[in-house]
């Protein structure tokens, strides 16, 4: 392998922050992207929360000189804000969205209005010199936010999201000779999801295999120092978190390695804000080609892949529980609210009949407390409904869990 030709591919990683109307300096901080983008010309960005399309449309402007090649993502009910700008041609493009995504209800947290899912670029990309050329795989995305750490009510979901993840990486990485992950997946490196997702994909991390790092302590991406971040999130942690990262596999006749990350320190270099609350990732790659193809390994067990997946499952089931008590409990509510409005129905019967004596309730009354019970019953009977969904998911997904589980145990 040693006089092969190599190819040095740089990747920008960024969670924008970019909310129309409530992120802080949304506009002025788009604008810093782009000219840092411009700037330092990386061979791919993966940005994400960039939720204001006229937002990725200024992007796409500034940056076409540099990244001629760029996608923009759509889901939801807001949009996945998820978009792709690379120097090498895109050849197709790819969008999943996790079966479960939160709770439409908890309007505070919006994860569910969102749309929360992988983008996937299919790319070719090729290096100066003569022999390395390949299909990349390349994908931007973004996991249900945690809110609580120590009531995580999201936990089931965002473990739903890892598993599909990857799964949605052995099912379409066929094609790619280099998978390249890069996103905010709000979770810490030993957190279950992330060792899931590791494990079962053989994704690598690039902090970990960095031969030279340079930033935040520990990689962090959520530092105290951010003048956007919730202090209050960073209590238990008082060097930060790291939830953004950039993540990478060879699949064939390819070596990747990882040269050199770097975080971005709170301030924007050169300017007194940041980027975003989130800061920015950015990896070095050399990516170079081996005498023989080394054959497709994703996916191959490690001793302690079937401890995780238990751990796994345990906690997708623990879920399960939840959405059947809370799929019982609103149907309960929409039986008792039913019941009532049979009851007023039939003593409004009764009375238009001349069977029974006059309304003892005001007209008024009576009619608010019918609307009152139609709206319980619709509302409880939309929360049945998504329970009955949210149950199926995590019930299936249990499954696969398991049959994975077994494979592994009788697996020599």
């Amino acid at each position: 392998m040693e006089g092969e030709p190599t190819l040095r591919l740089r990747i920008f990683n960024l969670n924008c922050w970019a909310i129309r109307y409530l992120s802080k300096r949304r506009q002025q901080r788009v604008r810093l992207i782009g000219d840092t983008l411009r700037q330092e010309a990386f061979d791919l960005v993966l940005l994400q929360e960039v939720w204001s399309e006229q937002d990725y449309s200024e992007l796409k402007v500034k940056l076409a000189g540099c990244y001629p090649f760029s996608h923009y993502f759509r889901s939801g009910v807001i949009g996945s804000g998820l978009c792709v700008f690379s120097r090498f041609p895109i050849l197709d493009m790819l969008l999943y969205q996790y079966s479960l995504n939160g709770y439409p209800y908890m309007l505070q947290h919006g994860d569910w209005f969102c749309g929360k899912s992988v983008g996937l670029g299919l790319g070719g990309f090729a290096g100066s010199r003569a022999g390395v050329r390949a299909p990349l795989l390349s994908l931007s995305l973004q996991l249900h936010a945690e809110y609580c750490r120590d009531k995580d009510a999201y936990l089931p979901h965002r473990l739903v999201q890892a598993w599909e993840l990857a799964q949605f990486i052995r099912h379409t990485s066929k094609a790619a000779d280099v998978v390249l992950l890069g996103g905010d997946l709000n979770m810490h490196p030993e957190d279950v999801g992330i060792r899931l997702l590791r494990g079962w994909t053989g994704l690598q991390d690039a902090f970990a295999e960095a031969m030279h790092f340079e930033g935040c302590k520990n990689g962090c991406t959520l530092v105290p120092d951010n003048c956007f971040t919730d202090k209050s999130e960073l209590l238990p942690f008082p060097l930060g978190i790291r939830i953004d990262y950039i993540l990478y596999k060879a699949i064939s006749s390819f070596t990747v390695k990882c040269e050199e990350l770097k975080t971005t320190t709170g301030r924007a270099p050169g300017v007194d804000i940041p980027f975003s609350d989130h800061e920015a990732v950015m990896a070095t790659l050399h990516i170079q080609r081996q005498g023989q193809p080394a054959g497709a390994t994703l996916g191959t067990a490690d001793p302690a892949l079937a401890d995780v997946v238990t751990e796994a499952r345990a906690e997708v089931g623990a879920g399960l529980r939840a959405a059947r008590r809370q799929r019982y409990s609103s149907g309960r509510m929409a039986v008792l609210a039913l019941l009532l409005l049979l009851l007023q129905a039939a003593a409004a019967l009764a009375t238009l009949a001349g069977l029974g004596a006059e309304q003892p309730f005001p007209k008024l009354s009576f009619c608010l407390l019918a609307f009152l019970a139609l709206g319980v019953l619709v509302l409880a009977t939309g929360l049945h409904l998504f329970h009955t969904m949210e149950v199926k998911m995590l019930h299936g997904t249990e499954d696969q869990m398991w049959m994975v589980l077994r494979a592994l145990q009788e697996r020599p």
